[in-house]
This record gives structure tokens, C-alpha cells and sequence, in this order.
């Protein structure tokens, strides 16, 4: 390839990860202005706890049965076009969510959401592994997934700003629309060629249930999924509920509160995704289950202060244990998923997202806000988010117990068991 043809390559590759990291962003951005209204809309609409955490389950359900199918597409189409699509739908469904009268109504609309969500989420991680080298998707991908922390916290600031001035409706509103612009600029832009970066040819599109059980064959990719859901399950519920703890228990106001918590969100999000990307990319240099060393130390190290966050006798005491167990958890993002596209080849990465998607969400934070709201219910709000420490513990545990497995095997991160 001729210098100005791979300068050419390196910028459409540069400015599709923008775009996509753009979307990612209003991806989560639609997902969490949800939780930084939550009080409001259950005061307007009239329904309880219980009813509250399964508004977010809903999403995440339908999300979760979306992905697979989304995933087989995505093998097979042009990923673009169906970003686009998803983009566009669920960028609609949130202006929807603005316009519901009835809690039922707003159950239809997050449930739209998440179809929407599942036709992007499990197509754009393949696509960026298919413009950069292996050696540096750690990296890109710990770029793209900076859309976690800051879309999560930009859904806070957002929300509880335009709620608490215009109303949970504004919020909506503000929310959903940047999504169609960006729908229509992916929707359009080049399709890349499949396993461009991968040595060796690209192998044609598999069944869907081959391909279902060369992933259930491959060790690495079920180390992950596990890991990932424990981690998921607790962030899920931490993400959903934390807005609300900190106005019923530590009584700050709906602006204030999440002003704040977006802020932590932000910056320790910000920071650990980068450090992850390159700690992973480095640890991965020396020894193939170094991504899953990096991201379970951080689960390991992150357990105690999820679990001291909602028992700190001051609000200084509950932020301060919040940045250090979101950096921690965040740490693992970039690792974690650039250990998902590398232990398959490029024919099934769609698939290995979209079923990693459909496990870690399903198990995750599908049951996670509905759960912690009924134990809310019970015990009250503190002891229920306390919880969440349990699962963060657990996913370092296996992920460093995975790391050594990996180290073992003779192919490393792609061994295939026969």
C-alpha cells in the first residue's frame, strides 16, 4: 500500500472511530437521562420502587433479546446501514419517552430503545476492529467506550439540569434528538472490508448456531462473558439507582446530586477507560491473558469501596468511595473488549458481541435495577445498593482465575477446545 493510500485508510479509520464514539456517546446518554428523572416521573405518574427499576429492566431485556439477532445481521449486512437504522429508532423512542401519559406508555418507549440500541451496540465494536491493527485496539476501543462514563454522566447533568428547570419531559427531548443527525452521517459513510487487519484471509460467514458453538468452544470468550456480567450486574444497578439514593438518603437536591455524580462519572471514567486501554495493550504484549489480569485487579481492588460508597456516614465520605470504585470498575472497559474481538475471527465478531451482549445484559443489568429495587422495598435503599459490592468482588475473582487458564493455553486468547 502507497503512503498516501494508508494516510487516506488512517483517516477514514480516525474518523469513523469519531462517529462511532459520538453515537456510543448519545447511546448512553439516552439510556441514563431515565435515572436523573426517576424521582420525578414517579411522583407524576404515580408507581413505586419496584415499578421504577423495572423501567430500566424493560430496556435492558429487550435490548438483551434483540442483540442476537442483531449480531447475525450484522455478520451478514452492511453494518453501517443498520447502525443508522438503530440510531434513528431508538433516537426517536427517547423523544417518545417525553411524550408518554401512563407508566405503561413509557415501558413501550424504553422497550423500543433498546431494539434500537441492539442493532448499533453489536455492530460498531466489529467495525473499528476491522480499520485498526490488533496491537492498538485495546486503545481505540478504550476510546470508543469513554462513551460509558461520559454519555452516563452527561444523562445526569442533562437530566437533572432541563428536568429541574423544563420539566422530565424537556429532558427527553433534548436527549433523543442529536441521534437522527448522526444516524444519517452512518447510515452513509463507507463500509469497511472484513478482517482488513487480520493476518491471513477472511473465512466466510458461519450458521448462526456454528458459529453459536465455536464461541461456547472458545475458553477465553466464555471468561469473559462471565466476568463481564458480574461486573455489569453491579454498575447496571449502581448507574440506575445512585441518583435516587443520593436524594431520599443523603437529601440533596435533584440538580445538585446530579451534577455531581455525573462529574465523578465523568472524570473517573474518563481516566480509568484510557488507563485501561493501555495498561491491557501492554499486558496483552506480554502474556495473552493480560486483558483479563488488568480488568480483574480492578474488580478486586473496586469491591470494597462499592460496598463503602452507600455506608459513609457523610456525602463527602459517598463521593469520595464513588470515584474509586468507578475508576476501578472502569478500568476494565477497553481490556474487556479488545479481548472480545481478538479471540475470534472477523466472521464471527458480530456474533461474539451481540451473544456477549445478550448474556452479560440478560443476567446483568436486566435484573439488577428491578432487583435492587425490591430489596430497596425491604431493607431501604442503602443496604440494597451496599449489595452490589458482592458481584464486583466475584467478577476479579474469576477474570484473574481466567487470566491464568488463558496464559496456559497453547493459542492463547483464540484457543478453540476441540
Amino acid at each position: 500500500m502507497s503512503s498516501e493510500r494508508r494516510s487516506t485508510a488512517g483517516r477514514y479509520a480516525l474518523a469513523l472511530l469519531l462517529v462511532l464514539t459520538v453515537i456510543n456517546f448519545l447511546n448512553y446518554l439516552d439510556r441514563y437521562v431515565l435515572s436523573a428523572v426517576l424521582e420525578g416521573i414517579r411522583q407524576d405518574l404515580g408507581f413505586d420502587d419496584g415499578q421504577g427499576g423495572r423501567l430500566g429492566s424493560v430496556f435492558m431485556i429487550v435490548y438483551t433479546l434483540a442483540a442476537p439477532l442483531g449480531g447475525t445481521l450484522g455478520d451478514r449486512w452492511n453494518r453501517n446501514r443498520m447502525a443508522g437504522v438503530g440510531v434513528a429508532l431508538w433516537s426517536l423512542a427517547t423523544i417518545g419517552s417525553g411524550m408518554a401519559e401512563s407508566y405503561e406508555g413509557l415501558l413501550a418507549t424504553r422497550a423500543l430503545i433498546g431494539i434500537g440500541e441492539a442493532g448499533y451496540a453489536t455492530v460498531a465494536p466489529s467495525i473499528i476492529a476491522d480499520v485498526f491493527r490488533p496491537a492498538e485496539r485495546g486503545r481505540k476501543l478504550a476510546i470508543f467506550y469513554l462513551a460509558i462514563p461520559m454519555g452516563s454522566a452527561l444523562g445526569y447533568l442533562l437530566g437533572g439540569a432541563i428536568g429541574g428547570e423544563y420539566g422530565w419531559r424537556a429532558a427527553f427531548f433534548v436527549a433523543g434528538a442529536p441521534g437522527l443527525i448522526f444516524a444519517l452521517i452512518v447510515f452513509f459513510l463507507p463500509h469497511p472490508q472484513r478482517g482488513a487487519m487480520d493476518e491471513g484471509p477472511t473465512e466466510p460467514s458461519l450458521p448462526f448456531m456454528e458459529g453459536v458453538r465455536r464461541l461456547f468452544r472458545t475458553p477465553a470468550w466464555k471468561i469473559n462473558t462471565l466476568g463481564m456480567t458480574l461486573m455489569t450486574f453491579a454498575m447496571g444497578g449502581i448507574a440506575f439507582w445512585m441518583p435516587t439514593y443520593l436524594i431520599r438518603e443523603q437529601g440533596m437536591e435533584e440538580a445538585s446530586g446530579n451534577m455531581i455524580f455525573g462529574g465523578i462519572t465523568v472524570v473517573a471514567g474518563l481516566l480509568a477507560t484510557l488507563i485501561g486501554g493501555a495498561l491491557g495493550d501492554r499486558a496483552f504484549a506480554k502474556r495473552p491473558g493480560g486483558y483479563f489480569s488488568v480488568s480483574g485487579i480492578g474488580l478486586l481492588l473496586g469491591a470494597p469501596f462499592a460496598l463503602a460508597m452507600p455506608l459513609m456516614p457523610s456525602t463527602t465520605g459517598v463521593f469520595i468511595c464513588a470515584f474509586a470504585a468507578e475508576f476501578l470498575l472502569f478500568l476494565n472497559t477497553g481490556p474487556l473488549n479488545a479481548a472480545l474481538v481478538a479471540c475470534v475471527p472477523a466472521n464471527l465478531r458480530a456474533r461474539s458481541m451481540a451473544l456477549n451482549v445478550f448474556f452479560i445484559h440478560i443476567l446483568g443489568d436486566a435484573l439488577s435495577p428491578s432487583l435492587i429495587g425490591e430489596v430497596s422495598e425491604a431493607k431501604g435503599l442503602t443496604f440494597a445498593v451496599a449489595l452490589t459490592s458482592i458481584p464486583v468482588a466475584l467478577g476479579g475473582v474469576v477474570l484473574l482465575r481466567g487470566a491464568r487458564r488463558v496464559n496456559a493455553l497453547p493459542e492463547g486468547l483464540s484457543t478453540v477446545e476441540r
